[in-house]
Order: C-alpha cells, then structure tokens, then sequence
C-alpha cells in the first residue's frame, strides 16, 4: 500500500517553522511567534494563514491563558489543534508491544499491547499491523506510526542491530508502511523518550538537559543548545561500559560494577537469585530492602550509590538545567532515596549548585508516547529531519 500523508502537509520552511514553535511553546500570541522567529507582521500573517485553514493552528478565544503575564491590549493567541491529528506509537521489548494513540500534543488518548511469540521480523510487523489495525477503527484520522526499540536504527528506517530482538539491517518503517498504509518511523526506544522530554516533557523550553533511564538497561541522552546530541552510540548500551565501581557485582550483563551491573533490573534480581536461590521481582526486592532484609538492603544500597554517582557525574561533566530520571527502575528513588543523595554530595564540589533532578514514574506506555513524538516530528519537520 501507498502510506498516506496528513493532508496539511507539505510545510513549506516558514510554514514548519511557526508550527514547531506553537506546538513546542503555544499558545502564543502573534508578537510572540514574530518576535521568536524575527519575522516581520506581514510574514507571519502570510504563514500562519494556511494553517488556520487547513485546521493545523486555530485562534484561541479571547481571555485565553498565555505562558507569560504581557503588558498592553493582548493580542488573540494561536495555538495547535491538537485533536486534529493522531498518531499511533510503540515500544517494542522482548516479549511484547505496547501501543499507544496520541494527540498532536502527545497526550495519551488509547492504550493497546499484544504478546510476540515469535522475534521474526515478519512477525513483529504483523503484531504492530493488528494493533494499529485496532487503533485505526477508533481513530480514523491516524496520520503515522512511530516506533522505539532498544537497538541501532539509520535515518529513522532501518533497525541496523538489536541484539534481544536478534535483528540486523531490518527495514522495519518500510516494512510496516507497506501493512498499515501509514508512514512509519523508527528510532532507538531512548532517544525517542529524549525527543518527547524535549518537545513536550519535563525538558520543555531548556537549552540543556540529560535523560538518564534506568530499568532493563541503563539509557542517556542529552540534550544541548535544545536539540539532542546524536552519537554513532545511540543504541549500544552505554550503561554495560559505564563503571561506577570497579570494585562492584559481576553479572550476565555488562563489566563487572559497570552502571548495567549495579542498577539494570535484570542484574539485580540476578544478585538476589545467586544469594539466596530464590527468584523475587524487582518490586518485591525493593520492598524487601525497605523492611531492612539484608541482602535486599545490601543490593539496592549499591545501586543508590550507583544511580548518585551517575547523576553526579552527568552533572559535573554536562552541565544540565536539569536532569530527568525515569524508566522502570525509578521505585529506587523511593525506597533509597537518602543514600542517592549522599552518593550525589560526595560526588560533587562543595559549592556547586544543587542538582535539578526530576524523577518521572513511567511504563511501557509512557515508551510507546516516544514513538508517537518521532512521528509528530517526522511529519511536522518533514521526512528525515530532527
């Protein structure tokens, strides 16, 4: 099939450009967006006009909250209309997709996930056909597929390697174009997440900021000068090299106290099965430890540390406004709190500023609403832009 493309599409430069800056800061008013832009009123008029036609932008009513308190008559903002597209997005791991639909916006609206049986590429697409099949009946208006994965991906198409999908050069965004009828884009399932805290989340308006996820993995990316810093790494798993203690755990995954080994859920159950022979999940671990079970308490401790140091480091080196920690593994902040600051503290110069550190309870879904963001950015920017 031929994937369709939103019908207010394509933007010409000027026109894409009011559109990202509305959709990443709107409403604003008109002399906002000209002043942003350094656009004469004229210009901006010509721009925007399209895109109020074709129902993209839309006037706000008068009385409206704007970002910021304006002295003088207040013009009418304009804001994105949200609900005028869907997308559908998707986080795929090992034993399962987790789908999402979002608006314009990247506010969840449906939720949807099925089983893989099967790692074969072929498998995998008709997984995402049928979810998005389901999606497409309640939301005729989908306008494209985005997708994350933990792996290697190339102009945001090609899964050039994944290693627990046992994938290499798939071309997985045409292969799911051809069975939805939708474009499609792919990335690693990380830098989507960056992308989502940049546009939308809790990096919103920064200049520089770090995502450090913790769950299966350990995951970063950064971003600077507002744009995310791309890297021949993305993808390889930075966290299996990442030593925090060369003195820590040695585990399946990754080098011996490398961040994987201390703070990757897998490693740490791992740790607890090989001491005590019996096999708790990681929430039950973290529950252990907060009643003051020894093991549990010792385990979770070295990882407190660990994810201190890390956020340390990230600091001292990065410099962010404010770092964003999220993934599976965030019920660590609950339960060993204390000792992630101390490691934080002892890590850091006496007089440096405090760390800006927001800690963001996600799941799967959460994920997924990357994806939908690579595919809001991919059709608002245009094919293969960032």
């Amino acid at each position: 099939m031929t994937a369709r493309v939103a019908s207010w599409l394509p933007l010409s430069p000027g026109e894409r450009a009011v559109a990202i800056e509305v959709l990443t800061h709107g409403p604003l008013s008109r002399s906002d967006i000209a002043r942003r832009l350094d656009l004469s009123a004229g210009s901006l008029t010509r721009l925007t006009k399209p895109l109020i036609e074709s129902g993209l932008l839309i006037e706000v009513p008068e009385g409206a909250a704007l970002p910021e308190v304006r002295q003088g008559r207040p013009s009418q903002p304009l804001d994105i209309v949200a609900e005028s597209r869907t997308f559908a997005g998707f986080k795929i791991t090992q034993d399962m997709v987790y789908g999402v639909v979002t608006t314009l916006k990247s506010d969840i609206v449906a939720r949807r996930d099925l089983p893989l049986t099967s790692h074969d590429p072929a498998h995998v697409v008709d997984v995402l056909g049928e979810l998005t099949d389901a999606f497409a009946r309640d939301f005729p208006g989908l306008a494209g597929i985005g997708i994350g994965l933990g792996g290697r991906a190339s102009d945001r198409s090609v899964v050039d390697e994944s290693a627990f999908l046992g994938w290499r050069d798939v071309p997985l965004a045409r292969l799911v174009e051809e069975r939805t009828g939708l474009p499609a884009v792919v990335d690693n399932d990380v830098s989507a997440l960056v992308e989502a805290e940049r546009w939308f989340g809790a990096g919103r308006g920064l200049e520089r900021f770090a995502v450090l996820t913790i769950g299966a993995g350990v995951g970063y990316g950064l971003v600077s000068g507002g744009r995310r810093v791309g890297t021949a790494e993305d993808g390889l798993g930075v966290g299996r090299a990442w030593i925090v203690n060369p003195n820590g755990p040695l585990t399946p995954d990754g080098e011996r106290g490398s961040a994987v080994s201390l703070l990757g859920i897998p490693s740490i159950r791992y740790q607890i099965r090989a001491a005590t022979g019996r096999d708790y999940s990681y929430e039950e671990i973290l529950a252990l430890a907060a009643e003051g079970e020894p093991m549990a308490a010792r385990v979770i401790g070295e990882a407190a540390r660990a994810l201190g140091t890390l956020i340390a480091q990230i600091s001292n080196f990065a410099m962010p406004q404010k770092i964003v920690l999220a993934g599976e593994g965030v019920g660590l902040v609950d339960v060993a709190g204390p000792d992630i600051e101390a490691a934080i503290l002892a890590n850091r110069h006496p007089q440096a500023e405090p760390v800006n550190l927001e800690t963001k309870v996600s799941d799967f879904h959460d994920w997924a609403r990357g994806g939908a963001v690579l595919a809001i950015q991919v059709l608002v920017l245009g094919a293969g832009a960032t």
